[in-house]
Order: C-alpha cells, then sequence, then structure tokens
C-alpha cells in the first residue's frame, strides 16, 4: 500500500471514530439543533485537540501527517480505546515506513544459557523497543514478577511509567524512567516509523505526561551503564550498579545485570535475596506472616 493510501486510510479511521462521538460525549454543549453530520463536527474535534480547522480537514483528507503529539491528543479527544489507539499509530507509522513481517523476538540461546549461569546477580534480557525477553529468578525477586505480566505487554519502559509498584520501587525513578525515554528515542531514530514503537510511545504519551515532555524533547544520550537506588520490601534499601552487554549474534538483544560493590549493605541485602529466592518455603512463611 502507498504513503497515500495510508494516509487516506487514517483519515477514514479519524473520521469513523468522529462520527461515533456527540458533543455531550466530549463536554461540549449540545445545543439540540440539527446537525449535518453524525457525531462530532471536524472544528470541534479540531478545538478539542488545539489544532486548527484547517490542519485536521487536511489530516482526515489524507493530506497531512501528524505528529506523535497530535496523535496522542486524539487519542483522549476521540475516547479511542486501547485496540483502536494501537490502530491509530500503526497507521501514522506506515505514512512513513512499511516494515517487513518480523518473526517473534526469541533470546539468543548463548544469552539465555548466560542468564541461567547468573544466581548471584539480578539479569535479564532486553530486546527491540526494550521488550523484556527473559530473565532470572533473581531479577524478578529484585523487580517485579515477570511471569504475571502478559507477554504483550512485558516492556521495561512500559512497566517503568505504568506500574505504580515499579515506580514506587526506585528511589531515583526519574533518572531510570529518562532513560527509558532515550533508549525509545534512538530506536525510533533507528527503526523510523516501526508501528509497534508508536502504538508503544503513543500509549505511554496518554498515560503519563512526564513520558509526553521528555518524548517531545527527543533526549537522545542514552545510558548503557548506571546505578539504581532501590527500596526493596525484602532486601531493603539497595543502590545497584547495572551494565548492559550487546550480544554480537543479536545486536538488537542486551544483557543487563544489576550488581553490588563486596561488603556493602547493598551487597548483603543481595546475597540475602538470593538465598531467599532460593528457598519457596522461606517465600511462602514471609508472606504468611
Amino acid at each position: 500500500m502507498t504513503s497515500d493510501a495510508h494516509l487516506n486510510e487514517l483519515g477514514e479511521f479519524l473520521k469513523a471514530r468522529r462520527a461515533e462521538l456527540s458533543p455531550r460525549t466530549v463536554g461540549l454543549p449540545d445545543t439540540g439543533g440539527p446537525r449535518r453530520v453524525a457525531g462530532l463536527r471536524r472544528e470541534e474535534v479540531a478545538v478539542l485537540a488545539a489544532v486548527s480547522t484547517d490542519y485536521y480537514t487536511r489530516l482526515e483528507q489524507g493530506r497531512a501527517r501528524a505528529p506523535m503529539s497530535v496523535l496522542a491528543t486524539l487519542v483522549r479527544v476521540l475516547h479511542l480505546d486501547d485496540d483502536q489507539r494501537d490502530r491509530l499509530f500503526e497507521l501514522a507509522a506506515r505514512d512513513e515506513y512499511v516494515p517487513r513481517r518480523r518473526s517473534a523476538q526469541k533470546v539468543q540461546p548463548q544469552l539465555r544459557r548466560l542468564l541461567d549461569e547468573l544466581t548471584a546477580a539480578p539479569a535479564l534480557v532486553l530486546g527491540r523497543r526494550m521488550d523484556i525477553l527473559a530473565w532470572n529468578p533473581l531479577a524478578a525477586a529484585l523487580l517485579t514478577d515477570f511471569g504475571q505480566v502478559p507477554e504483550k505487554k512485558r516492556n521495561y519502559a512500559r512497566l517503568c511509567f505504568t506500574s505504580p509498584c515499579f515506580r514506587g520501587l526506585h528511589l531515583n525513578w526519574r533518572t531510570i524512567a529518562r532513560n527509558c525515554v532515550a533508549e525509545l528515542c534512538l530506536e525510533a531514530a533507528q527503526y523510523p516509523g516501526d508501528p509497534e514503537l508508536a502504538a508503544l510511545v503513543g500509549e505511554l504519551s496518554v498515560v503519563d505526561a512526564d513520558f509526553r515532555q521528555w518524548w517531545a524533547g527527543r533526549q537522545v544520550a542514552g545510558l548503557r551503564v548506571g546505578t539504581q537506588r532501590l527500596r526493596h520490601p525484602v532486601a531493603g534499601d539497595l543502590t545497584l550498579d547495572w551494565d548492559s552487554l550487546t550480544c554480537t549474534a543479536a545486536p538488537a538483544q542486551q544483557l543487563v545485570v544489576w550488581t553490588a560493590e563486596p561488603g556493602t549493605p547493598s551487597h548483603d541485602g543481595l546475597r540475602f535475596l538470593a538465598s531467599w529466592t532460593a528457598d519457596p518455603y522461606q517465600q511462602a512463611r514471609d508472606e504468611a506472616a
């Protein structure tokens, strides 16, 4: 499908969603008089989205493209559900780039073996878009039970911005969150128009004001090493250094490992968490207490 055809498809999608809404639904006064069109008028959507009527008209007519910030606003204005939001960002991304069909991401066997050998350090494997592909038990004990997160939602940046527990765990959450945004910016520069990335960015732009601001700033200096300060319910306060190692056989995959300086309370806390993780009976006793 050509770029113009995708723009037309995006315009038809917006018109269909607009027709489903009434002024009362979006908080506009309803005069009760006859309306020439079903649902909202273009100028009403334009006012709610803080864009000009001419620009919104061109958007529906397939004569204009929408930046991420406008798309995120339209998600809110048109009351799109999750599936509709993903569809909107997919159509918008296709205007610029139609990716080849990719198989599902799978962790490289070498990384899987290395991950299994790491029993004293939390570690996980990140793929494209910061998707979480694999983890060891200590990483699950430190951060969250990734196995309880639906596979399609198992993404580090998504957890960082949408999980209250994940956010509350990190004492330096803003530093970690901004680095997630920087990583996604780098990904967007490398894979422009990736519909899955566009859907993720759209979702996070809608649900979190910090993400919207930082994404608009286009910070691109992502970090490969850093420090995380955690307040863990079992291990207490931890200051951990993290490092990311890129897999030569699969450059899109990174092994992220957390360690603590030997002889520190954080090192002792991490060792305690490792022993607690290895003893399911202790976990059950602690949870029952």
